[in-house]
């Protein structure tokens, strides 16, 4: 590397730590779970995305042990070559079952699996409005596409209504939402989305990360929370958080939309496949989901009980239901107090992670915690005391 590139790129490492945006990656010696273990002290966790406690069950681990013997460390090949094993073909139509669609299919995480639906399905002749909030691998995955990028306000119908009629006249057109808003916690309308999106004659694309496994009667997602399992189009998700937290993701959707996939999405194309014992973990995993109804009720309670008893402690919190419940810290020394506020908690045995701008907007610095069926009440009112002894200790 000369000289002027290693500067440049160390001004901009500089200018990263100086606005406070530095992202430090705390490194843990225990499997993931609701207590963990760090390098310098157990504590507490509140920011994963292990929902329903699966990622280090005994049923998931075993049948991963059990597949590691059987079936071997990994494909070392693609899927339309050598990779792909009964399991894969299994744990996509389970998928496919579990959410009500016609068809799955497999990617190495919900990351690519954004990346590879838009350039495969739209092009110059099509048209994309999309929720100003997606997650980033939406973002992304609709740059690749030639069509016509509309954004609206978040959730916001009046303004789909005046994007898709700005749409008119595309060949095809589709609204692409997260089903929840990873930052805030909040749900897409997916009701108002599909009736404002049938009325103009486009599909509807739901990326429901943050929702599959945990949300709705069944754990179906979003799509079941609202009663519109039959208007959605696509489905986009991933096996790294409620359905055992590893990895991969998928699609779900109908055949055509599929096997058109299967044939021509480059990610899906040009990565190995998922690893068998990430599959038949997952597939162990999806078993336990579709059996959680008590786990749902706990998680539910956790987000309840934390919600009301950080309100009474005079915490400002988004309004929702999710068990993604952030706490917020505004003004322009918000970013400054909440990450002063998450160091303080990780001393006193309590993992929570700050998030201030570019991740969110400026002035709406915020700690997301995140409830887990796997955790107890006695550790859902020992969160709540760190976050008043930390407020307490940074002012």
């Amino acid at each position: 590397m000369d000289t002027a590139t290693r500067d440049d790129l160390t001004r901009t490492l500089q200018e990263i730590r100086d606005a406070g945006l530095w992202k430090h990656e705390r490194q843990l010696t225990s499997p993931q779970s609701a207590h963990v273990t760090t390098q310098h002290a157990d504590a507490l966790n509140f920011c994963a995305n292990n929902y329903l406690g699966l990622a280090d069950d005994p049923r998931v681990v075993a049948a991963a042990t059990e597949a590691l013997q059987k079936w071997g460390f990994g494909m070392a090949s693609v899927r339309f070559i050598c990779g792909t094993q009964t399991l894969h073909t299994e744990l996509e139509a389970r998928l496919a079952n579990f959410l009500s669609t016609e068809v799955a299919l497999l990617y190495s995480s919900c990351f690519d699996a954004n990346g590879g639906i838009f350039e495969t399905l739209f092009g110059p002749d099509d048209a994309i409005v999309s929720d100003e909030l997606n997650h980033a691998s939406l973002i992304d995955g609709i740059r690749l596409s030639r069509a016509r990028r509309l954004r609206y306000r978040n959730a916001d119908m009046s303004d789909l209504a005046a994007q898709l009629d700005a749409a008119a006249g595309a060949r095809r057109t589709v609204v692409v939402t997260d089903g929840v808003f990873s930052m805030d916690g909040s749900y897409a309308p997916l009701d108002q989305i599909c009736e404002l999106a049938q009325s103009h004659g486009a599909m509807v694309l739901v990326d429901d990360s943050h929702a599959v496994g945990f949300v709705g009667p069944g754990g179906r997602g979003t799509p079941e929370l609202f009663g519109v399992q039959d208007r959605v189009d696509i489905l986009t998700g991933t096996l790294g958080k409620a359905l055992g937290g590893a990895s991969g993701g998928y699609v779900a959707s109908h055949r055509e939309i599929v096997d058109l996939l299967r044939q021509r999405s480059r990610p899906y194309l040009f990565s190995n496949s998922v690893a068998p014992v990430v599959v038949a973990g997952s597939l162990a995993a999806l078993d336990l989901a579709q059996e959680a109804g008590e786990l749902r009720e706990r998680l539910q309670r956790h987000t309840i009980d934390f919600r009301a008893l950080m309100e009474e402690a005079g915490f400002d919190l988004l309004p929702g239901t999710h068990p993604i419940t952030p706490v917020m810290f505004a003004g322009e020394d918000g970013a400054l107090r909440a990450t002063r506020i998450a160091e303080h908690m990780l001393a006193d045995g309590v993992y929570v992670v700050a998030f201030s701008y570019p991740v969110v907007p400026r002035g709406r610095a915020r700690i997301r915690v995140q409830l887990s069926a796997a955790h107890s009440e006695a550790d859902v009112r020992r969160c709540v005391e760190a976050f008043v002894a930390a407020r307490d200790a940074v002012g």
